[in-house]
């Protein structure tokens, strides 16, 4: 059903004075956001010790994330469209700062879970952040911004990496999270001091059916995909669980083509614009992991195996840092492109240039520098889709619904990523070799990983081809004309 119509937020509100500011403090939100992804990873290992719990259970501060995440990202937006953006941004920051207080006391498994839970719900800062900038960016400054700031999801991570490893090394792991909460802090203080809130609100009631149902569903999916490896992919739990996923979500999207006020707009996503480019993201998504697999385990396998490089995680984090410098600056090109080229152009683009940097790597990784290579070429890749992809959406999708387009958007994304990181386990798992009694990935095996993701670039390659080349744009509401962007709807 279509939406209730857009209403004007409260009065006072009103295009930003300083849009410099406005886009530096929300790319920074995003950025802070980020960095939970990266944020335990140097710590991974020790975690069973520093928490007293057996690995499989404290694997869970790593899967409670990815599955607030995967619920949050979409509840979230469509709450923004409903009662505010910038309100629901400050929220998820809130979020992000209670959790990384309860993870920095925390000494056992779930304070842990719990804090890294909330962390999780913080997810949807991100496409808030691209749908404020819609609403209160002038038209010439926001293919750049929101460029910018889709970007800063793969910025914070690698960025975040380095700082997280040397922290780690150097002072008690409880750091992080206070450094974590501290920079979420400011990071709130800032948007408050500094964003306006959106003029475009679309009112109405709030799906509860249709959000417990896209949450039921992805839990159950999300599930299955990260723990299958450890479950057994044939165990009763994971068929079962995989089975009551697809059960939910077909019955949940039978709900929400009978709901006048549902939470996703299915008809919407079914535009070809908006659809082509989602299916676009999850090969990107799923592309992507690859890399952040990889490389790592590439660095710190032993020198001994005859291809690993024997380096610390500090030096990893180190060698990954340079490709989050390359995503921002590749997505202030990304933007030009997209006002010379339009967004369908410089998606495809950055897919082949994802590809190309994918199979580069089958054939240079003896290096340091063949990686710091490597991971630059595909970073520089990311910055074109990353900032291509909420051009699409933005062109196609009504700016009531910008919050929930782009958080769907970001969702399909994470789906992508969470499908690779299972079938890469699957690979390293069975294609292994000895080393003093243990089996590591072998080298054959981090090339087919590799190869997969440089199959999956040119997929969401050809997936952006059938992307419709000129889009109209989307007409705003007659209360907020200016928020309609012209240039945001060619593709």
């Amino acid at each position: 059903m279509s939406e209730a119509p857009a209403r004007p937020a409260a009065a006072g509100a009103s295009a930003p004075p300083r849009p410099n500011a406005v886009v530096a403090v929300l790319a920074l939100a995003g950025v802070v956001v980020s960095l939970m992804q990266t944020l335990v990873i140097p710590i991974v290992p020790e975690l069973p010790s520093l928490l007293h719990a057996s690995a499989s259970n404290t694997a869970w501060a790593v899967t409670a994330t990815l599955l607030a995440a995967a619920v949050a990202t979409p509840v979230v937006g469509r709450l923004g469209d409903m009662i505010g953006k910038r309100r629901m941004l400050l929220v998820s920051i809130v979020l992000l700062v209670s959790g990384s207080v309860v993870c920095a006391l925390a000494d056992s498994l779930l304070p842990m879970i719990v804090g890294r839970t909330l962390q999780g719900l913080a997810a949807a800062v991100v496409p808030l952040g691209i749908s404020i900038m819609r609403d209160a960016l002038p038209a010439e400054r926001l293919a750049g911004s929101t460029a910018l700031m889709s970007a800063s999801l793969g910025v914070g991570g690698a960025l975040g990496l380095p700082a997280a490893a040397f922290i780690a090394d150097k002072w008690d792991w409880h750091i992080l999270f206070w450094t974590s909460g501290a920079l979420g802090a400011v990071a709130f203080l800032l948007v408050l001091l500094i964003v306006p809130e959106s003029k475009v609100r679309t009112g109405g009631r709030f799906d509860l059916v249709g959000s417990l149902g896209l949450s039921a569903g992805l839990v159950s999916l999300l599930l299955a995909v990260s723990k299958g490896g450890d479950w057994g992919w044939t165990s009763g739990t994971t068929l079962g669980l995989g089975t009551a996923a697809v059960v939910i979500l077909l019955a949940w999207g039978w709900w929400e083509l009978k709901a006048k006020q549902p939470l996703v707009d299915l008809r919407t996503t079914a535009k070809p614009q908006v659809l082509f480019t989602n299916l676009a993201s999850v090969a990107l998504g799923f592309s992507m992991f690859a890399m952040s697999l990889v490389l790592p385990q590439l660095l710190q396998l032993p020198t001994q195996t005859g291809y690993g490089l024997g380096k610390s995680m500090l030096t990893v984090g180190l060698v990954l840092a340079p490709q989050g410098l390359v995503m921002m600056v590749m997505s202030a090109a990304s933007a030009k492109l997209t006002q010379a080229k339009g967004p369908k152009v410089t998606l495809m683009i950055g897919a082949l240039i994802v590809s190309a940097g994918y199979g580069l790597n089958i054939l240079l990784m003896s290096e340091v520098w063949h990686l710091i290579l490597v991971s630059c070429i595909i970073g520089a890749g990311v910055g074109f889709t990353y900032g291509a992809l909420p051009a699409l959406i933005m062109g196609a999708v009504d700016p009531s619904q910008t919050g929930a387009a782009n958080s769907l958007n970001t969702l399909m994304r994470s789906l992508g990523t969470s499908f690779a990181s299972a079938l890469a386990g699957v690979i390293l798992a069975q294609m292994t070799t000895d080393f003093g009694g243990h089996a590591l990935p072998s080298e054959n095996g981090f090339k087919v990983v590799m190869a997969i993701g440089a199959v999956a670039a040119l997929l969401a390659f050809l997936v952006a081809s059938f992307i419709p080349r000129r889009q109209p744009a989307a007409q705003a509401p007659k209360d907020a004309p200016e928020q309609v962007e012209a240039a945001a709807g060619q593709a």
